[in-house]
């Protein structure tokens, strides 16, 4: 079929689909319901991409077969349309970003429908509309009044070219995910989110629901809770105490030296006792002009100064220590002290060497003075008085009532992940929701007031200070403090893009509701979402962003489920032909809209699928793109050979209840590629026998409509088939026809293949044996021998042992 006609035919359904309302989910209907969700994009000038077309392509097969199995499904797609791309994007051309905005919503939502996705359109939501961002406000607010959310001065990761604060996530290896840019710390006053008050619940939460292992632990390793103590070391001739977290507390009479983060306070409060204070001060102006990612995780000589002056008591020996300023130790890490153990700790082991610092054995093992002995977790204990001789375990449980005990520390619990920082200094944003009020501080407006709308400016320039452009407009700036009515300022920070994705999913179940963020009613019919698929870039950001969200609106009692998603998948990436990641740079980027036009969408689907394995990169070729057509060509041409036939004919029943086992199964664990490989098998069976039946047929295209679906519903209707394909069943196989009433078997003698023969499925070894001997290849092997023993397992093997 010429693309021309596949066209005509894709636009022709697009439009029925359209007219009728096919795809919309209907609230509390008597059907079950399945939600299905996709990551909602962030609309870009550039379009639609093959990731997106990957991503949403899994849950779109799923959502349509769903609908044939008889449910009411909700599928729907949106735009998470705040953040620095649409800004900077307006910056260069001029253009203002809602106008920006709409014009990429506008370019994604036709690439979306000319792909034939079954999204209710009628859902749609946009985290920019103010009517949307009114509810992200209300839940700021909430997370304000219990006391979630608050401004503190902090270092923060500052992107020069962006000009606006990172959260580590977006920041990682010291590099900012949005221009590529080096990142640098800044000392700004910034809104956190104390997501580490919900680290407890969130890991309990992932036991709880079905998301991929590799999920589950990049959540576990971000979030980091880990088990041990503080203890709290003495200043000598001081008061002032040094704490620090240890999850091996067996190895305190192995510190040697303590270290502590630059931007510890405890120089600030010792000023006076440190003897080398110009040095201490050089260096943390060097720290201040490094990266996270530079101080803590390159791969690098450690750098750090003694704090002369100051002398550290270990409070289990009372042995003096020295204070080192170390780079390397972060104030956002448990206390921003470290107690430094060389002899089992590599880190510290370099760090101790460098600087000729003693080294101790505290379990025993390995030769300290040479390297860090580092396999600690069994061993025996020396050198360490009242832990002498223990065993590694009961060191540590002996050594943790000791020290509550002797209140010089007690049991806790840590977490890697930091409060998340909840703010940009950027026009294009959600405004947060308070004033700042001489007499009363900051202060929540009142919920009627929301949404705070942006207001509408011709310069929205980021400044070079790391202050909002916002700031800059006294007219929306300058208000009255809604606690005394006094004269205050409106916050002039907006809230991070990954705000308005953090409950995007609770909106698409009443989207169009002006009382609330969504009803009660509607929210206990749809939630759970049944299925997510998105990213795994987003499983540390979004994915545990958003889970926080639900849990605190579930804590509220506004939601009735504590997970908002109850199970995540993920896909893979596409590659370019050349095997390497997509790039404009490397010329390898596959424009999907190329391939609709030049293949039509349907081949488009079911290449993406074809591709490989969902869950693993798959690279691009256009080979592979024309072997599809092929199929589908192949599948439109079907019809010429359909006879009648209201039933699968024998001939024909085996292959097609194992074809709707298989592609069934298969699409349930996003094994796009083999449920398509079978189809395909099917396909060659139907041409090789040189018949197929109206009933064949109609199981056929089916099976392959959600893959394939305008050219199955126009094969639908030219073959006269009952109302539209979309509105039938999904077919059922029965187990019992999967299995064939008859094989062929291999017969071997002493080990080799000689000859194979038809035989009843369950047929008998007695049984095989005849029908073996009557074979004349068989016969030829064994004339003259005598048979000691015969090996037979019915339906797999079938070896017969001869001598002379």
């Amino acid at each position: 079929m010429s693309v021309y006609t596949f066209k005509k035919i894709e636009e022709k359904w697009q439009e029925i689909w359209e007219q009728n309302d096919t795809f919309k989910a209907h609230d509390f209907s008597c059907k079950p319901k399945f939600y299905g969700l996709v990551e909602f994009p962030y609309p870009s000038g550039v379009g639609l991409h093959v990731g997106h077309v990957r991503a949403y392509t899994s849950l779109e097969v799923i959502s349509r077969k769903r609908r044939l199995e008889g449910y009411n499904v909700l599928f729907p797609m949106g735009w998470d349309a705040f953040g620095l791309p649409t800004e900077n994007y307006a910056i260069q051309t001029g253009k203002h970003p809602r106008a920006v905005t709409d014009e990429n919503i506008k370019v994604f939502t036709n690439q979306l429908k000319e792909i034939g996705y079954s999204f209710d359109w009628d859902r749609t939501v946009d985290t920019t509309d103010p009517n949307y961002y009114r509810w992200t406000q209300w839940i700021f607010l909430k997370l304000f009044e219990k006391g979630l959310a608050f401004k503190d001065k902090t270092y923060v990761n500052f992107c020069n070219e962006c000009k606006v604060v990172l959260a580590n996530e977006e920041s990682q290896d010291g590099i900012c995910d949005r221009c590529g840019s080096e990142v640098v710390q800044m000392e700004k006053d910034v809104w956190f989110l104390k997501i580490r008050n919900y680290a407890d619940k969130l890991l309990e939460g992932i036991d709880t629901v079905n998301f991929l292992p590799r999920i589950k632990l990049e959540q576990e390793n971000w979030i980091g809770r880990s088990y041990g103590a503080h203890v709290d070391f003495t200043i000598e001739d001081s008061c002032e105490k040094l704490s620090v977290f240890t999850t091996r507390p067996d190895t305190l009479f192995g510190v040697t030296f303590m270290v502590i983060a630059p931007e510890h306070p405890l120089i600030e409060s010792m000023m006076s006792r440190i003897t080398n204070l110009e040095e201490i001060k050089n260096y943390q102006e060097q720290a201040k002009k490094k990266t996270e990612f530079e101080r803590v995780q390159l791969a690098k000589d450690k750098t750090g100064v003694q704090i002369k002056g100051i002398e550290v008591v270990n409070p289990l020996n009372n042995q003096k220590v020295s204070l080192w300023i170390a780079d390397y130790v972060m104030m956002g890490y448990g206390t921003g002290a470290i107690m430094a153990v060389p002899g089992h700790d590599t880190r510290d082991w370099e760090f101790a060497k460098k600087f000729d610092l003693p080294i101790v054995e505290v379990i025993q093992g390995g030769n300290v003075q040479e390297e860090a002995y580092t396999d600690i977790e069994n061993g025996i204990l020396v050198n360490s008085g009242l832990l002498d001789g223990l065993n590694v375990s009961d060191a540590k449980d002996n050594i943790m009532n000791y020290i509550e005990e002797q209140k010089i520390g007690m049991r806790t619990t840590n977490y890697k992940m930091k409060d998340w920082a909840f703010n940009r200094q950027r026009y294009w944003g959600e405004p947060i929701p308070v004033v700042h009020c001489e007499k009363c501080g900051i202060v929540g407006v009142n919920e009627d007031e929301l949404p705070i709308k942006l207001p509408v400016v011709e310069n929205y320039k980021p400044t070079d200070n790391g202050e909002s452009p916002l700031a800059s407009i006294d007219e929306w700036v300058n208000t009255t403090c809604p606690t005394c009515g006094g004269p205050a300022k409106r916050e002039t920070d907006t809230m991070p893009q990954w705000a308005g994705s953090s409950w995007y999913f609770l909106r698409y179940t009443d989207p169009h509701n002006m009382n609330s963020f969504a009803s009660e009613e509607h929210l206990k019919y749809w939630m759970q979402v049944d299925w997510y698929n998105g990213g795994m870039e987003h499983v540390t950001r979004h994915l545990i962003y958003s889970r926080f969200w639900h849990r605190f609106l579930y804590d509220l009692g506004v939601v009735h489920v504590k997970e908002p998603y109850a199970k995540r998948t993920a896909q893979g990436l596409i590659l370019g032909p050349d095997g390497e990641k997509m790039s404009k740079s490397r010329g390898n980027v596959i424009n999907p809209r190329d391939i609709i036009k030049e293949y039509g969408a349907d081949t488009l689907r079911t290449y993406i699928m074809f591709i490989g394995d969902y869950e693993k990169p798959a690279t691009w070729s256009d080979n592979g793109v024309k072997g599809c057509k092929r199929f589908l060509d192949r599948v439109w041409k079907l019809q010429d050979m359909v006879t009648e036939g209201q039933e699968y004919s024998k001939d024909n029943e085996v292959l097609i209840h194992k074809t709707i086992k298989k592609v069934h199964e298969d699409y349930e664990v996003l094994k796009f590629n083999t449920a398509i490989a079978a189809m395909m098998t099917m396909l060659n069976e139907f041409n090789s026998k040189g018949n197929i039946n109206k009933a064949e047929f109609k199981t056929f295209i089916l099976l392959l409509n959600p893959i394939a679906p305008h050219m199955t519903e126009e094969l639908w209707t030219i073959m006269g088939f009952e109302g539209m394909l979309n509105e039938n069943s999904w077919p059922v196989y029965e187990e019992a026809k999967t299995i064939e009433s008859v094989i062929e078997m291999a017969v071997q003698i002493n080990g080799k293949v000689r000859s194979k023969i038809t035989i009843p499925i369950d047929c008998s070894q007695e049984e095989a044996n005849k029908i073996a001997m009557s074979d004349p290849n068989i016969i030829s092997h064994i004339d003259g021998k005598t048979i000691v023993k015969e090996i037979y397992v019915p339906g797999k093997i079938y070896n017969i042992v001869v001598k002379r």
